[in-house]
């Protein structure tokens, strides 16, 4: 009989033998972030470690499986302790600092590309609760939107979730303030990029005088003229990172009322795909 552990630890080569296994790299990264568990009130079984946790999380978010459905012989604990921990550590913030980690490894290799990000806004399928409003492509049922910024390279800057109905341009502003501060081994820290690439659904004289005054070039396709601006050589690895995205079918279609558990999976996702490049690049 296997135990949890070795199920856990699981990989063969250089590739994980099923993509919710946690790679002893990615783990050292995440365990200092943690927050410390609270004391123990009551005895009872237990407490599963947190890698076998994680890994419990990563396999409702890449099969889309519900909680309680959480397979108990795989060792990850039940669905309810790992909804718990999920919970406790999107809190503490846990993603979001290991998402700049993850940053600043790039930053220092010199692998992050500043000199163009590129946005766009796909949506997530059908959905209710909030952050979520009528889609004006689906006869109004409704939806939400993951709004995506990436670098030159598609690795991701910022994610966030609104409601199916706001218009693209309006999240842009608050998606280059979502970009964190990478800091390098000799420099300021960055977070602003030389020019922003766009489709022509955030054509909008406003927002290119504002994105000026921050110092940032807009580069943004027109409305009303033939297809065939040139910006698709640059645009697709935005395209391709979005599809990495909804490559996990618990962010294909939002299964989640609550706003705050889409946003952790989105989160944490966001983690997984800059690792990647952490791992091809540096």
């Amino acid at each position: 009989m296997i135990s949890a552990w070795a199920v856990v630890g699981l990989v063969v080569g250089k590739h994980q033998s099923r993509p919710w296994i946690v790679s002893d790299e990615l783990c050292s990264l995440i365990k200092p972030l943690l927050p410390e568990p609270g004391p123990k009130l009551v005895e009872g079984r237990p407490r599963v470690p947190d890698r076998q946790a994680l890994c419990g999380i990563l396999f409702v978010l890449h099969t889309g499986i519900q909680w309680d459905y959480l397979p108990q012989e795989l060792g990850f604990g039940s669905g309810m302790t790992c909804w718990r921990r999920l919970a406790a550590w999107t809190e503490a913030g846990v993603w979001e600092a290991l998402h700049l980690v993850l940053l600043k490894k790039l930053r220092a290799a010199g692998k992050l590309d500043w000199v163009r990000t590129v946005i766009d806004s796909p949506r997530a399928g059908r959905s209710a609760g909030p952050k979520s409003g009528p889609s004006p492509v689906d006869r109004g049922r409704p939806g939400s939107k993951h709004h995506v910024l990436t670098d030159g390279q598609g690795i991701p800057l910022a994610v966030s979730l609104t409601g199916g109905n706001p218009n693209d341009v309006t999240q842009l502003l608050p998606l280059l303030d979502k970009v964190p501060a990478v800091a390098s081994v000799v420099g300021r820290p960055r977070h602003r990029p030389d020019a922003l690439l766009a489709d022509r659904g955030y054509d909008h004289d406003k927002y290119r005088r504002l994105l000026w005054a921050r110092g940032i070039r807009p580069v943004i396709a027109e409305r009303d003229t033939e297809h065939g601006s040139g910006l698709g050589i640059f645009r697709y690895v935005v395209e391709r990172t979005i599809a990495w995205l909804h490559s996990f079918r618990r962010l294909r279609i939002r299964w989640e009322r609550r706003d705050d558990f889409h946003e952790a999976f989105l989160g944490l996702t966001t983690c997984l795909i800059t690792n990647r490049h952490v791992q091809r690049l540096c």
